[in-house]
């Protein structure tokens, strides 16, 4: 796994980058490629001002894993299943470790939190191999005051993943990005990457939050780039740009970012993404192109039966439960029984989605 650093080790702000967790999602290896340029010229001419981390290629054993000529990728083979999802969760034991130990002031009290954080991750074992690469990984990034873990859908509009208790910085790295769609999550579940990173600072505040100020002082969040086969370097060299300019705009490196551009959108909650799932197996045809506004009710897509059983009537519409943008969507156009094939992104909760059980493996 290589690494790449800029700046002095140390110095802060820290921001941390990686790319294809999820081995098979190519977009961000482009985008860390002319994140890599972009961040070289800003060494040579003396512009970064804290450190910058960036991992190109942040899973190696997800490269591995070709069948019939398909990288897959996405899943452990060996038993633990999705890449990003399992990552240690150090609440815990860092909350313990803390307590009757902050002080009044919350610069302090950042510095001994991210300390203990690394004490109590360096003394996590990892057995297999995934849960090596998911402690390495995290120990990169568990210090940085940005970490940005960079993904794709199968075909997606560009989206993000947030906190949503970091809403303006969300807005703002939207922004830049120009994201169709802003997700805030406040329970996702699963432990994916970027949970991981800030789970600690939410779980600190919530238990001690009365000894002390507790900054929420990491913003992670997990950027969609696109879907699976965008991967063009005019994107990708816009991509890089716009993350470099949220950089500048935070103080890790120097230079002029220009005005913010409007937000494309309003944020979602993560609770109100419909995720529209296949009652029944069939070839599946879209009534809605990505970017298209959906009403509550409408039909998005039907699934036809191959067989033509009943005749002249084998078709079945799947509706949304949700008010909002399909922003996603899977790229294979034959659905199995209860497969997730497409997301509605709406500005509404919805009752059937359940708390740590928002994200899709």
């Amino acid at each position: 796994m290589r690494v790449h650093r800029y700046g002095v080790p140390g110095a802060r702000p820290k921001a941390y980058f990686q790319a294809a967790l999820h081995a098979d999602e190519i977009p961000g290896l482009l985008v860390a490629q002319h994140l890599l340029r972009g961040l070289g010229q800003a060494q040579a001419q003396g512009q970064v001002i804290g450190e910058v981390v960036v991992v190109p290629v942040a899973n190696p054993i997800g490269l591995c894993q070709h069948l019939n000529g398909r990288l897959l990728g996405r899943f452990d083979l060996e038993s633990t299943g999705n890449f990003n999802r399992g990552f240690l969760n150090l609440a815990a034991g860092v909350v313990e470790r803390l307590r009757g130990r902050l002080s009044a002031n919350p610069v302090a009290n950042v510095t001994l939190i991210r300390e203990t954080l690394r004490t109590v991750l360096a003394e996590r074992q990892a057995v297999r191999e995934t849960e090596a690469l998911k402690r390495a990984l995290l120990d990169l990034a568990i210090d940085a005051d940005f970490v940005f873990d960079l993904h794709c859908d199968g075909e997606a509009l560009l989206h993000l993943y947030a906190s949503q208790w970091q809403r303006d910085d969300a807005i703002e790295l939207g922004a830049d990005l120009g994201a169709a769609v802003v997700l805030l999550e406040e329970n996702p579940g699963g432990q994916p990457f970027d949970e991981a990173c800030i789970e600690p600072w939410l779980a600190l505040r919530a238990a001690l939050g009365e000894e002390g100020p507790i900054p929420l002082a990491c913003f992670a969040t997990t950027v969609e780039l696109r879907g699976q086969a965008d991967v063009r370097d005019e994107d990708a060299a816009a991509d890089a740009a716009a993350l470099l300019r949220f950089l500048q705009r935070r103080g890790v490196i120097a230079g002029d970012p220009g005005p913010l551009p409007e937000p494309l959108c309003e944020p979602s909650p993560l609770d109100g993404v419909d995720v529209l799932t296949a009652p029944m197996a069939g070839v599946l045809v879209y009534r809605k192109r990505l970017g298209e506004r959906v009403t509550a009710g409408e039909i998005v897509a039907e699934l036809v039966d191959p067989l033509g059983e009943p005749p002249g009537a084998a078709r079945t519409p799947i509706r949304s439960a949700a008010s909002g943008v399909l922003f996603a969507r899977m790229t294979e156009r034959l659905a199995r029984p209860g497969q997730k094939f497409c997301k509605v992104a709406g500005r509404e909760s919805l009752s059937h989605r359940q708390a740590g059980k928002l994200l899709e493996d």
